[in-house]
């Protein structure tokens, strides 16, 4: 009786293990690192966290580097990437040449819809210094982390776009400092030239008292119009995502540069 129990609990267990495996990834690669850029457990930490991402918003979120696009620009070369890469109608891929030093962003489906033009800007901004410095890990996990973020910014029924941008990341301590220490010269500066300045022994209680006996004489009075103040607004740009169509003939939005 107590092994058919213990024999029981096993294949429970056992069951348990295979699903939490098949939610944890389809058997979709979505990342394919063919340039080598990053080691054997980098790769798998990354696969992992794209696989979950995608899974849990239903859009595949997809890296791919390699040496060289042959005689493809990057932009076609991740267009053709992710329609034969056995991905899903909604997505997002990132494609780094490394012969060229470019990049490409190519979105498909809802990834058109979450990833606006000025999106991607805000976006691929947030990864080419990193990328420019070889940082491919910090790279490719911001990048991952921001399209998860982005994913559920749409979600909400207002993508990231123009003049609807998350705010750029900085560091408080630093950026604190350093304001701290210019102004702390500017008002240095400032004050010493104000003292260089100061004749008058002591206040005056009227305005009157500062004028020289017989040294004003009014020959003529009349009102000058002297400041005039004008609120400008910055007029928010057009947003939304530009498409194009890819050699087989589906729609993808996206960007491209260098690093």
């Amino acid at each position: 009786m107590k092994k058919r129990i213990f024999t029981l609990l096993g294949i429970l267990l056992l069951s348990v293990c295979l699903i939490q495996s098949a939610l944890a990834s389809d058997g979709i690669v979505r990342f394919v690192d063919d340039a080598d850029l990053l080691t054997d457990s980098e790769e798998a930490a990354l696969s992992a966290k794209l696989d979950e991402i995608s899974l849990r918003q239903n859009l595949d979120v997809v890296i791919v580097t390699v040496n060289s696009t042959g005689d493809r620009t990057a932009a076609e070369y991740a267009d053709d990437t992710y329609d034969t890469g056995g991905y899903g109608e909604d997505g997002v891929l990132l494609l780094i040449d490394m012969n060229n030093r470019k990049w490409a962003v190519s979105t498909s489906g809802y990834g058109i819809t979450a990833f606006t033009d000025a999106g991607l800007d805000y976006l691929t901004d947030q990864i080419t210094d990193p990328m420019s410095a070889g940082k491919w890990k910090e790279a490719f996990q911001s990048f991952a982390g921001l399209c998860d973020e982005f994913i559920t910014q749409a979600r909400t029924g207002s993508p990231y776009d123009a003049g609807n941008l998350p705010k750029k990341p900085f560091t408080p301590l630093l950026t604190g400092l350093v304001s701290l220490g210019i102004g702390f010269v500017i008002a240095f500066f400032r004050m010493n030239k104000w003292k260089t300045q100061l004749y008058s022994v002591r206040a005056k209680a009227e305005a009157k008292e500062y004028v020289k006996g017989g040294s004003l004489r009014l020959t003529e009075q009349k009102d000058l119009f002297l400041y005039r103040r004008v609120d400008r607004r910055e007029k928010a740009e057009s947003g939304g995502s530009s498409t194009h169509t890819s050699s087989s003939g589906k729609t993808h939005g996206g960007a491209s540069g260098s690093f």
